[in-house]
């Protein structure tokens, strides 16, 4: 006899294979019979399952691309309504011109935000029987030197570090007013904020949108509303500051001249 367990193993198998209980009768024909029968209804079965998931990935998938495409498409955004000069010849230093933010389904371009503003803003004066302020291309470079200082420096005031307020600013490159006003806003595109009453609102993803919601949070607070509905006003500028990730500066600077 052979010790080895390969020795072991190799007489198991031959013992197996020559013993004829274990290979014929009907006992053993039933079984192979039965195995093959459940061997096929568990084919039978998973097929079934793999069909209806197939059915159903057809069924639902299309609804879910169609989502993805619209989540992603871009909007077609309105043009601006005709303001005024937005390239003056007498124009703040700190003035940065035009800007853009690339949003996930619009681009904002600054100067289309400012001409929404300016457009929101006399719609309501006019709903108060108010006269429009006339678009003033100096004040509104004034104003957007602002924002973007407000931005660069890290402040939201009126009074910028140096301790110049709105009309010092305004008195570095002109002095045809005698009476001058300032609202401040800031806000981001292209998500959702809170605004002071701790309601949810946006996203802002469009130009149009984000004047709209400037002009909003102006209207509600009483001393920002008061300044746009002053009678005294003939002459303003708003300008706008867009950061690389969306954020939002805003400065409308108002005028009463001489």
């Amino acid at each position: 006899m052979n010790d080895s367990p390969g020795g072991d193993r190799g007489a198991g198998r031959a013992a197996a294979s020559t013993d004829p209980s274990a290979s014929s009768g009907p006992g053993a024909t039933d079984r192979g019979l039965f195995g093959l029968v459940w061997g096929l209804l568990r084919l039978l079965f998973v097929l079934v399952l793999l069909a209806g998931l197939a059915i159903a990935g057809a069924l639902l998938a299309p609804g879910l691309v169609d989502e993805l495409v619209e989540e992603r498409s871009p909007i077609e955004t309105e043009d601006p309504p005709p303001t005024g000069d937005h390239d003056p010849e007498v124009t703040h230093p700190g003035d940065p011109g035009n800007g853009s933010y690339d949003g996930e389904r619009a681009t904002i371009e600054t100067a289309d935000v400012e001409a929404f503003v300016h457009h929101e803003v006399n719609e309501v004066r006019a709903e108060h029987d108010l006269e429009p302020i006339e678009w003033d291309g100096t004040v509104a470079s004034v104003s957007r030197a602002h924002s973007v200082d407000m931005s660069e420096r890290d402040y939201f005031a009126h009074t910028n570090p140096d301790g110049e307020d709105p009309m010092d600013r305004f008195r570095e490159v002109a002095d045809y007013c005698r009476g001058y006003g300032e609202n401040i806003a800031m806000t981001w595109a292209d998500r959702e904020v809170q605004s002071d009453g701790g309601d949810t609102v946006g996203p802002y993803e469009t130009a149009e949108a984000v004047a709209e919601g400037l002009v909003g949070q102006w209207m509600d607070s009483p001393d920002h509303r008061e300044a746009i509905l002053d009678e005294d006003w003939d002459r303003g500028g708003v300008g706008v500051y867009l950061t690389d990730d969306g954020q939002v500066f805003a400065t409308h600077n108002f005028c009463t001249e001489w």
